[in-house]
């Protein structure tokens, strides 16, 4: 569903280091990448942050890593 095991499995992170930056605990962000639970909004912007990347990329909305430039 979202590409955030992905994301993380590449950048060597565990759950609990990404359960951590978003301020949750690691069954709830397991839930997450499991797909029983929806990833919220905000956590989805602190990922593309994160990983630098774009929301739809997480979301498997487009097949492009590489982030939206910004808004001036």
């Amino acid at each position: 569903m979202y590409r955030i095991r992905d994301l993380r499995e590449d950048n060597n992170k565990s759950q609990k280091q990404i359960a951590t930056l978003l301020g949750i605990q690691q069954n709830s962000y397991s839930q997450i990448e499991n797909g029983i639970n929806n990833l919220q909004i905000d956590h989805l912007i602190k990922l593309a942050n994160y990983y630098n990347t774009s929301t739809d990329y997480i979301l498997g909305l487009t097949n492009e890593f590489k982030p939206y430039p910004p808004k001036h």
